[in-house]
């Protein structure tokens, strides 16, 4: 926990792909631990081939069979079933035009936001407002807690505590 603190969680990511893959790794995590998915990350990837939203969008139902005798990662159906139609939707907005790293960071401007670094939150308006939009467009386990999460880790949001030698590193204040 500590290395994925120091190194990935909060430094704003651009990439597209990292940041549709954050997102349904975030919707894994619904119901359970954030150390859970990490230790499941590894087989996560190998499931979701790298999370290639190319190849998972290709799932079928047989797919979804196989992946529900994986031992290695989360094995509910319905979360499963979510990253095959989010691959889809991230390829439909590909299609028309639309960058998905565009699209995450247009909330905020293409920049991160930083809290005051004391009280913790579990959502905010920017996340209820994405979690609508991805609702909208038909993504699931993207409820505004979920988003904020995926915000933190992503560094759309800088919740690093002030105290905290990642916070400046990750977003330097305006």
């Amino acid at each position: 926990m500590q290395a994925y603190h120091d190194e990935e969680w909060g430094v704003p990511e651009y990439d597209s792909r990292a940041l549709w893959e954050k997102l349904m790794l975030d919707g894994f995590q619904a119901g359970l631990s954030w150390r859970t998915i990490l230790h499941k990350r590894p087989a996560l990837r190998k499931a979701f081939a790298d999370f290639d939203p190319a190849k998972v969008a290709r799932y079928t139902e047989k797919d979804v069979e196989r992946l529900l005798q994986d031992t290695g990662i989360v094995r509910s159906r319905a979360k499963i079933e979510a990253t095959i139609r989010g691959a889809r939707i991230y390829l439909e907005m590909a299609r028309n035009g639309e960058d998905f790293a565009e699209f995450c960071w247009s909330f905020t401007g293409g920049k991160p936001t930083r809290t005051h670094g004391g009280a913790r939150l579990t959502a905010s308006p920017v996340s209820e407002l994405i979690s609508k939009e991805l609702k909208r467009r038909g993504f699931k386990f993207v409820g505004p807690v979920i988003v904020y999460a995926w915000m933190q880790a992503v560094g759309i949001v800088n919740d690093h505590d002030k105290a905290c030698f990642r916070r400046d590193e990750v977003s330097p204040a305006a």
